[in-house]
């Protein structure tokens, strides 16, 4: 049996480092609930689902659990859902549904599986627990609307390591610690791959010669400003932003709404904070306007590691907890989607056109920009429509 199983935690007090998310969720439940369905949010491998299927323990509660890649239409929710809201516990007092995954649903073969979910909810009699590791989706706007959000945090190395020991003294193994330690690190707050990582170095004959390479891994928007506002400006800050999957311009409005709030209580940071954040902009004005491509590398780097280096340690001290707020300059933001829109429908037609994959054609784009900005036969040919020629050329 696989560690993750055998070892998954089965009371509250098992879990570790999300005492803010179990207090939430313990409210939730309460008498006076607000809501009718709760978001448990964050990166792969935090726990998500096993808090779910402990609320379930503790409650005593008989605990429906359904994967959302499985429920992505209309039809499939009244199918299987629908019943399950319905009908009561045949074992037991109380019941929770367990909705895994609701990235799931988002997409292009949704078939009306948000709106339908949002109706289901409100004919729910029972709480419906939610689960999602991007829930930024736009596709899932209404459902952030309709269910109360909490925030499932990455885990401090410290933590793992601690989880690790215990898992290794149930199993009478013993390890070197700094062969522990290095699993922790290399798992970037994914408790899940280190105790498969765990499991899999306590099979070699020798663990000490297992490859510990650092191993890649998206970060949400959320994880990336708490490392901007409340970490110490490291070398690996300088290019925190290329491991959240947004869009640069995005991200930038993401900072300078949420610059005030990390930095209220010091206006000298506060100030040199947004000195930075001018910079980037007139430096990314510069880029474009130049075509120097080369140098996009180092607007993310002034973001991050700039943002970070404006704090006064002293003054804007580390806080356990900070909700960050989404950008309010909603007509700002869809401007700027509307631009992907445009690039990417353009690098859609150019990887068709020369057999590459869009993925390429992407990481491409500022050449094939500087390409067919200005020559009207390679326009002609890609069929690119007046609003895609004239984003070529801004």
């Amino acid at each position: 049996m696989p560690w993750t199983e055998k070892h998954r935690p089965k009371r509250f007090f098992e879990i570790k480092g999300q005492d803010l998310a179990i207090k939430k969720v313990l409210n939730f439940l309460g008498e006076n609930r607000k809501h009718k369905a709760i978001i448990l949010h964050g990166p792969p491998g935090t726990g998500k689902t096993s808090l779910a299927h402990i609320v379930a323990n503790e409650t005593d509660s008989e605990i429906f659990e359904l994967n959302a890649s499985d429920l992505r239409n209309k039809n499939k929710l009244n199918q299987i859902l629908k019943p399950a809201i319905e009908q009561k516990s045949l074992i037991k007092q109380k019941k929770i549904i367990l909705l895994d995954e609701i990235d799931g649903l988002s997409g292009f073969y949704d078939r009306g599986g948000v709106s339908e979910l949002l109706k289901l909810i409100d004919l729910s009699k029972y709480p419906l627990i939610i689960t999602a590791n991007d829930i930024w989706k736009k596709n899932l706007a209404p459902i952030r609307k309709k269910a109360e959000l909490i925030q499932i945090k990455e885990v401090n190395y410290k933590i793992i390591q601690e989880i690790l020991n215990d898992i290794l003294k149930k199993e009478n193994i013993i390890f070197n610690q700094n062969l522990i330690k290095s699993i922790a690190i290399r798992a970037k707050g994914d408790i899940r791959a280190a105790v498969n990582d765990l499991h899999s170095t306590s099979r070699m004959k020798d663990p000490s010669l297992i490859n510990l390479d650092e191993r890649d891994k998206e970060i949400d928007i959320f994880t990336a400003l708490k490392h901007i506002f409340q970490g110490k400006p490291i070398k690996k800050t300088l290019r925190l932003f290329d491991s959240v999957n947004m869009p640069i311009d995005n991200i930038i409005l993401w900072v300078e709404e949420n610059i005030p709030k990390a930095y209220s209580s010091d206006p000298k940071s506060l100030s040199k904070a947004y000195e930075i954040l001018s910079k980037v902009d007139l430096f990314k004005g510069r880029i474009y306007k130049q075509q120097y491509w080369r140098f996009l590398v180092y607007e993310n780097a002034l973001l991050s590691y700039g943002i970070s280096a404006s704090k006064n340690l002293e003054k804007t001290p580390n806080i356990s907890f900070t909700s960050y707020k989404k950008p309010s300059r909603i007509l700002k933001i869809w401007l700027n989607n509307k631009k992907i829109e445009k690039k990417k429908s353009i690098a859609e037609k150019y990887a068709k056109y020369v057999h590459i994959g869009k993925k390429r054609a992407l990481n491409e784009f500022p050449l094939i920009k500087q390409i067919a900005s200005k020559n009207t036969k390679i326009q002609k040919e890609l069929k690119l429509t007046n609003d895609e020629i004239t984003y070529l050329n801004y």
